[in-house]
Formats: C-alpha cells, sequence, structure tokens
C-alpha cells in the first residue's frame, strides 16, 4: 500500500452533503474538515449541501447529484447512528446499486483505534450508484478525519497501489 509517484494524480469531482436537523452552514464543522480535505487532496468540490434528517429529501439530493454526469463521488456526514432521525444509511438503501462493505468495516476498524468499543454505533458504509460513490461517514469531527485520512484520502488518489477507486471509474457503468 503506497502512492506511485511514477502514476499521475487525477482529480475528481467530489459532492460533500451534511445531514443534521441542527447544523447550519455557520456551524458545519465536519463539514468544513471534509472540504478542507478534498481541496487540499487536489480534487474539486464541485457541490456543497446541507439537508435534514430526512430519508426522502436525502434520496432526493442523492438522486439529483448521482444523475449529475460532473459528479464522480458523494461524501456525506452525518446521520448514520442508531437513533430514530438517523436515516442516512436507508436512504442510501433506496439509491444503491451495489454496497461496498468494506468502506464500513475498514471505518470501524480505525474508529475502535480512537473510540473503543463505540464505535459499534456506528452505521458508517460505502455504496455505488449508477456509477457514483456514495460514502457516508458519522458527523463528529472525529470521525470524518478518521474517514478521510484513513480510507478516502488512499482511495481516491489514482496513484494508490496496489489498487482504487479511481481507476475502476471508467468500468464503473459497464453491463
Amino acid at each position: 500500500m503506497a502512492i506511485d509517484t511514477n502514476r499521475t494524480f487525477k482529480p475528481i469531482n467530489i459532492a460533500l452533503l451534511t445531514v443534521s436537523d441542527t447544523r447550519g452552514p455557520e456551524d458545519d464543522t465536519s463539514g468544513d474538515i471534509l472540504a478542507e480535505r478534498i481541496r487540499g487532496a487536489g480534487h474539486k468540490l464541485v457541490a456543497r449541501a446541507i439537508e435534514r434528517d430526512d430519508a426522502q429529501r436525502l434520496v432526493s439530493r442523492l438522486n439529483d447529484w448521482i444523475d449529475d454526469q460532473g459528479i464522480d463521488a458523494i461524501v456525506s456526514t452525518g446521520g448514520t447512528g442508531l437513533t430514530g432521525r438517523d436515516v442516512t444509511p436507508e436512504a442510501l438503501d433506496r439509491v444503491k446499486e451495489k454496497d461496498i462493505p468494506g468502506f464500513g468495516e475498514l471505518f470501524r476498524w480505525i474508529s475502535y483505534q480512537t473510540i473503543g468499543t463505540s464505535t459499534v454505533q456506528s452505521r458508517a458504509m460505502a455504496v455505488l450508484s449508477r456509477g457514483t460513490y456514495i460514502f457516508a461517514l458519522p458527523g463528529s469531527n472525529g470521525a470524518v478525519k478518521d474517514g478521510w485520512d484513513g480510507i478516502l484520502a488512499e482511495q481516491l488518489d489514482a496513484r494508490n497501489r496496489p489498487c482504487n477507486f479511481v481507476e475502476l471509474m471508467p468500468r464503473l457503468r459497464e453491463i
């Protein structure tokens, strides 16, 4: 696992969705952290929004972004817990074509290193829908750092070896 400096970095277009009943643009700290990391890695932040914890609104927003050919991946923060209002995984279930189970498993393993067994309360996940990657992270600042720094920074870098999500992008819509 390493970055192959002989390969070319390929920026991708990423949309960022914060799922929250309480956060607005002025206090969306986890969204700000992700936006900074997305841009800092050299990717393009092409859309950003905040949606309430409402499955139908999330499905509508996700479908709009999935259908936008200018968006390669969606990263969301929030709504992955266990309370009645946490509905991000249910929304992803309604738009997905394929699960990427290793993402949630690896996220919880990384998170365990910092928060211990509390990580079992996270329903972080990733799916593929109509050629678009969707990654759902918990809403805490620590969780988005763990998810980006520990998984997405490498997997969204075409130079990462032995493999990465970016090199699969041209083939995601194959039948």
